[in-house]
């Protein structure tokens, strides 16, 4: 089983060039800081919900104009 994607560390591939072990060492920590930061700080709002949409009743979906009524099509 593996582990969650938040414990997961992030997939880095090198496509092209040869990278020494030290400029490889660097990126991974340079790349991983940066993520670490920025999953830090991403958060998400929640959206702000009044008192009049929590209260009203919900409209119906809109109709099917698609399917046929019945049996009759014309």
């Amino acid at each position: 089983m593996s582990a969650p994607l938040d414990e997961q560390p992030p997939a880095l591939q090198i496509t092209r060039g040869t990278a020494t072990e030290e400029e490889l060492a660097a990126l991974i920590a340079v790349v991983t800081d940066a993520y670490s930061h920025e999953s830090e700080d991403a958060v998400a709002e929640e959206p702000h919900v009044s008192a009049w949409t929590r209260t009203q009743r919900s409209l119906r979906t809109p109709l099917r104009r698609d399917i046929p009524w019945g049996r009759f099509s014309g």
